[in-house]
């Protein structure tokens, strides 16, 4: 079975619901990703109406998670603490499948990474990161080893606000002959690599996914068929995904596929865009159409936005396995 290795910021995920009110005490747009240091995640987490809940996260994570899920030989790289925090994060990973070997980890002064998700009534989530221990990761720590028996090396976009860890990254990956997929993660993301950007999706990455915001922040524009075009023009496959209108997938000049999103009741939007990232890079691993592949994400995104946070229980995973021809499912 093909492989996919994950490079990140493995952070614990702090689920809170919160009132549209609330994020007035919030500097930073809604609906973004803002980091902050420790002292001011702080003040945030102790002004919650009620304690959030904790669990394993990271967005390249929770792709990889996914993957294992299904049944793809799945590795992670990052950077986490030398405290229980770690400990629980490495072992919630090894749980799910996910093979933790290249888990790299900080002295005793630097905790364990976490990203507190503010979930408001209309499902969105504003999140704002303390990138703790994972910020401590260096190219040092990576080498083409860590690569070694993997098809295809999935990257979160929080690494360019790293550019030198994120152009070794590339480069070992490439040197380990691995295929490279790019989650843009945050328009705040995009803004800030805007000259690095273009020739970096040209030169080192197969697959990009964006999401609308993402996309708009790439060309300029918020017209879809222009951000699609653009990205297009720089990658072999990018996935503009649209939450609830589905998806449009593109791969040369010619192949152009819409997705539809599956109608489901949501409460959290935590995971969407990294599951929905799971389930077509299993698809395209899996030698699948685009259309096929972009089905099994739009159903993994779905599943996912229908709990709390980014992780899915047994028997959703015992149903996607029957009800998906040619997914198969190892259990954790």
């Amino acid at each position: 079975m093909a492989g996919l290795i994950g490079i990140g910021s493995g952070l614990l995920d702090l689920l809170a619901y919160v009132p549209e009110s609330f994020l007035d005490r919030v500097p930073g747009r809604k609906g973004g990703m803002e980091l902050v240091d420790h002292p001011e995640l702080r003040r945030i987490l102790e002004a919650l109406p009620r304690p959030p809940e904790r669990r394993p996260g990271g967005s390249a994570a929770n792709t990889v998670v996914a993957a294992a899920r299904l049944g793809l030989h799945a590795g992670f790289v990052t950077m986490i603490g030398s405290d229980p925090e770690g400990d629980a994060y490495r072992d919630g990973m090894a749980a799910a499948g996910v093979d933790t070997r290249s888990f790299k980890r900080t002295g005793e002064a630097t905790p364990t990474g976490c990203c507190l998700s503010l979930i408001t009534p209309d499902s969105q989530r504003t999140m704002r990161t303390f990138l703790g221990a994972s910020a401590e990761l260096r190219p040092v720590h990576i080498g083409e080893e860590d690569f070694a028996g993997y098809d295809l090396a999935h990257l979160e976009g929080y690494l360019l606000f790293n550019p030198d860890l994120m152009m070794h990254v590339l480069d070992r990956a490439r040197r380990a002959g691995c295929r490279i997929s790019l989650d843009l993660s945050a328009p705040e993301v995009v803004a800030g690599a805007r000259e690095l950007l273009p020739d970096l999706l040209d030169e080192f990455v197969d697959v990009v996914f964006a999401n609308e915001d993402e996309g708009a922040e790439f060309c300029g524009s918020k017209h879809e068929d222009e951000a699609l075009n653009a990205l297009a023009r720089h990658c072999e496959i990018a996935a503009l995904k649209l939450g609830a209108r589905g998806a449009l997938i593109r791969r040369g000049p010619n192949e152009t596929v819409e997705a539809r999103a599956l109608p489901v009741e949501a409460v959290d939007s935590t995971g969407a865009g990294d599951y929905w990232a799971a389930g077509f890079l299993y698809g395209l691993l899996s030698g699948w159409d685009l259309g096929r592949a972009a089905a099994l994400g739009a159903r993994l995104g779905a599943e996912v936005v229908q709990v709390t946070g980014a992780h899915l229980p047994d028997q959703t995973w015992d149903a996607l396995a029957c009800s998906l021809p040619g997914v198969r499912r190892e259990r954790a």
